[in-house]
């Protein structure tokens, strides 16, 4: 099975990040985790998964580039650094054992079923770990720490180096585990400021609640120390619970990485998530969790879903045990992997799974809920309009749609309706379609959107993919088409050396769902298919781009690929799960012929917004990513709503409310302290200048996770004072829109 998709990277859910999974419904068989005192040896079905990986990844990708000695220099590179990002494991001489008997051929012996250098490697590492807890724990029995000295630990992994000797080693850790113990000083103060800070809580509930919390969950009211050991415990316990196929993923994600950042190998796990964040629909209890210090801790609930309807499993609880139908032993998880966990909690729809869960103040109960089919409502298309007033000092008032009536100046002179479509992702059934289904898609919820603006006689549209990276190209396509005729939308071109030429992918459909003013946001978040629908507007001079200087950068298009499916095709009625392979087969370029690839699509009037300042997050910053030269021009009608003469009226407008505006003020001097932060690669261990430096940037640190909420969480419209500045702005751009035809 073979499925064109234009996302962002999809990055591991490897055992060095915190993992995020959505319940859904399991159905296939995994290698399991090895026994901790046992080290992980390859099977003949890694040693197959491996050589069929490797053969369609000659055959597939679009640089049509062999494996060679280059391929597994950089292959070999890239595993070491996902083994060991932080190198505080592997030793200096490690690694140059490792690369003198494995860097030039590890990716050539892939092509065998020859797994030496992953296993070899990855089993040192989970030795190092062993050395390097007890090291720690050593450390925290004795307590010898000394915070009144002037040092500092660099936590920049490209300004160290492997350490070269026992002295560093030690060194090296302690310096680390004073950073981390001042870090749990902190997060401790921080919730004895959230408590004092709360007037409503009764003391003598509060004590009830901490004594029962310390009883019931180690970790909650433990000092630093004590937290610190169970954390290096649980860090040991998991990366013992390493499988194949974590490591196999990670091996060959290296690999794949060493042509481009967003070929990938997927375990059937990877995969099956995969599919669910794209198709919008899963079988489970409706509820996102999260791995934090060997808990699994529910991060979101699905609306709608059972976990909901049930109504008793709330956000943070923790997951400690799990079975199976209405009386099935409930089995201990606790320490155990996400991806386990979650593998537990899944099921078919009607059964029944119980949860042992333990809540914030302590309370352990059991939960019974029916699991069921999901619609990921959350996640799809959201819409809301505003009406936007002009009173007769020639100021502005704006108000949501339901208070239009109500909340109307009595000096209103004009108004004008902006409808605002929030869409997180290019969503689309795949299954659905396959079996030919219409299924559920981005560009259908958003041309019924379009639909209810035009019947409410909304006056402009605003649409907001400044969180959106990516999805289905297909429907980029799609989405473009209902603000145009016809004509291309994005070329695609196979061949990176230019010898095969683009193809033009074309609006065939005549029909405008929207012909009124349009306002795309966009941030550096946004990427692929976003960059094909804002590249598309821009180029045609559809509409008002506006957001951060550009957006992702990403211009390449995937395929994903069931290896089994491809090697098997129809020839059996089941074939084994082996994963699957996401390979860049083409890059794409904008209808002028440019391609968005590491220079991103820039936008007609910039906004300050904390996207803007974040690193490593755009195409540019990540390894080996390909360049992709300008092509000929396809032929696209133009439209004259982006002339530089309106452009600079509505900047030029828009720059003076920012001038002037508090709230966007405030917002520049985050984004300042952050860049300041960032710029601070090693953090100080003196207890003083550590809790002053933190108490500085306490402010970028606020709108960090207030950002990561609005990645991570439901998709909506929300106003706020960014979304304002739009909407005040999508009204210059309407005035200046009929300033323009009038002297036409």
């Amino acid at each position: 099975m073979t499925k064109i998709y234009a996302g962002k990277k999809f990055r591991l859910a490897s055992l060095f990040l915190t993992l995020s999974l959505t319940l859904a419904v399991c159905g296939f068989a995994a290698t399991p985790a090895r026994e901790s005192s046992a080290p992980l040896e390859p099977t003949a079905r890694d040693r197959s998964i491996s050589m069929n990986f490797t053969r369609l990844l000659e055959i597939r990708h679009v640089s049509k580039k062999k494996i060679d000695v280059g391929v597994s220099e950089r292959g070999f590179e890239l595993f070491l650094k996902a083994v060991d990002p932080t190198k505080m494991y592997l030793t200096r001489q490690d690694v140059d054992e490792f690369e003198a008997q494995y860097a030039q051929e590890c990716a050539l012996d892939a092509k065998k079923g020859k797994l030496d250098a992953a296993f070899a490697v990855y089993n040192r590492f989970l030795q190092r770990v062993d050395e390097r807890v007890a090291l720690a724990q050593k450390m925290l029995d004795e307590n010898n720490f000394d915070f009144t000295v002037d040092e500092e630990f660099v936590r920049e992994p490209e300004l160290l180096d492997y350490p070269k000797n026992d002295a560093e080693i030690v060194d090296r850790m302690r310096r680390r585990v004073k950073f981390e113990l001042l870090a749990l000083e902190a997060e401790k103060r921080d919730e004895e400021k959230e408590k004092a800070a709360d007037d409503d809580a009764d003391d003598d509930d509060a004590n009830a609640t901490t004594a029962a919390s310390e009883s019931i969950v180690p970790g909650r009211a433990e000092d630093p120390i004590s937290k610190l050991k169970r954390r290096y415990s649980t860090l040991q316990k998991r990366f013992s619970q390493t499988s194949n196929d974590d490591l196999l993923e990670l091996y060959l994600t290296a690999i794949a990485n060493a042509y481009d950042p967003h070929t990938t190998f997927m375990s059937p796990k990877s995969y099956e998530n995969f599919m669910i964040q794209i198709s919008l629909n899963l079988e489970g209890i409706g509820a996102t969790l999260q791995w934090d210090d060997g808990y699994t801790i529910v991060k979101r609930i699905v609306k709608g879903s059972p976990a909901e309807k049930q109504g008793e499993l709330q956000l943070e609880d923790k997951i400690v045990g799990v079975g199976q139908g209405v009386d099935g032993e409930i089995e201990d998880v606790v320490d155990m992997k996400l991806t386990d966990v979650v593998e537990k909690i899944r099921g078919k729809g009607g059964t029944t799974v119980r949860l042992e869960v333990v809540s914030e103040d302590g309370k352990r109960k059991i939960i019974p809920i029916v699991r069921e089919k999901i619609d990921l409502e959350d996640s799809a298309a959201q819409a809301a309009v505003f009406v936007v007033y002009q009173k007769a000092d020639g100021t502005v008032e704006l108000v949501d749609e339901a208070d239009a009536e109500t909340k109307k100046p009595a000096d209103a002179v004009a108004q004008l309706k902006v409808g605002v479509v929030d869409l997180p992702s290019f969503y689309l059934d795949m299954k659905a379609k396959n079996s030919g289904d219409a299924g559920r898609s981005s560009s259908t919820d958003v041309e019924k959107y379009l639909e209810e603006f035009n019947a409410k006689g909304v006056d402009a549209c605003v649409l907001d993919l400044r969180y959106n990276g990516g999805g289905s190209l297909p429907e980029a396509v799609s989405l473009t088409g209902l603000f145009i005729e016809t004509g291309s939308v994005v070329q695609v071109k196979p061949s990176e050396f230019g010898a095969d030429r683009a193809r033009s992918l074309n609006d065939p459909d005549p029909k405008v769902v929207w012909k009124k003013p349009l306002v795309v946001l966009t941030s550096r978040l946004s990427a692929s298919a976003s960059e094909i629908f804002a590249g598309a507007i821009r180029d045609y001079g559809r509409g008002l781009i506006v957001g951060d200087e550009t957006t992702h950068g990403k211009g390449s298009v995937q395929s994903m690929n069931e290896i089994s499916s491809v090697l098997f095709g129809s020839l059996m009625r089941e074939t084994p799960n082996l994963g699957a392979m996401k390979v860049t087969i083409q890059g794409f370029y904008l209808p002028s012929g440019v391609s968005p690839q590491l220079q991103g699509v820039p936008s007609h009037v910039v906004l300050p917004q904390f996207t803007s300042v974040l690193e490593d997050i755009a195409e540019s910053d990540l390894d080996y990513p390909l360049s992709f030269p300008k092509i000929e021009p396809a032929r696209y009608p133009k439209f004259n709503l982006t002339s530089p003469s309106v452009v600079e009226s509505v900047a030029k407008k828009s720059a003076a409310r920012v001038a002037e505006s508090e709230d966007f003020g405030d917002e520049i001097e985050k984004m300042e302290l952050y860049r300041e932060s960032k710029l601070r690669k090693s953090p100080p261990l003196q207890r003083e200048k550590y809790f002053a430096e933190l108490d500085k940037l306490d402010a970028s640190k606020e709108e960090t996770e207030k950002m990561e909420e609005i990645v991570n969480g439901d998709a909506g419209v929300e106003r706020d004072y960014y979304l304002d500045e739009v909407l005040r702005l999508t009204r210059d751009y309407c005035e200046a829109l009929q300033t323009q035809s009038l002297a036409l």
